[in-house]
């Protein structure tokens, strides 16, 4: 087991199987030293646990956690490319979307779940970029999406 894979454990985390997309896509993508993946659902065993906009359907908890997951459903989608997340040497930038009420103005602190759960996880090479955007509707009408952008060790 992966020294990531091993603090995963110790969070009491698993990394879940890589997300099926749900449109013409790849979950993750390597260029050189650099692996981009697509936006990750916070997927559950192939479904959505919560569907709506945050402030709304969803609260502002309830959303974070989402965002942990869609940062998990990143790793995985990292992990299927590079074989090993110990190949990790830093995540680069986060993106993190967020379906918000139109009154909702906390779309950073959603966007944290991810954040921490890289930082958590990976440690010096969690901390990131980000970038956290509001917007009216996501993809099967999730809460909260997330891509990440990592450096890996060279081929």
């Amino acid at each position: 087991m992966s020294k990531v894979e091993s603090k995963l454990a110790e969070l009491g985390l698993t990394l879940p199987e890589v997300a099926a997309p749900v449109a013409a896509y790849v979950p993750a993508l390597r260029t050189g030293d650099l692996v981009f993946t697509s936006g990750q659902l916070p997927v559950v065993g192939g479904k959505l646990p919560s569907t709506g906009k945050v402030g709304a359907e969803v609260s502002p908890e309830e959303a974070k956690d989402l965002a942990r997951i869609c940062a998990l459903n990143a790793l995985a989608a990292v992990k299927s490319v590079i074989g090993d997340l110990d190949q990790v040497e830093q995540v680069v930038k986060v993106v993190g979307f967020v379906a918000a009420a139109p009154d909702f103005i906390g779309v950073p602190a959603v966007v944290n779940g991810a954040s921490e759960l890289l930082g958590a996880v990976l440690g010096e090479a969690g901390v990131h970029a980000r970038s956290a955007v509001g917007v009216a509707v996501l993809p099967l009408d999730s809460p909260v999406e997330v891509e990440i952008l990592v450096r890996v060790k060279s081929a």
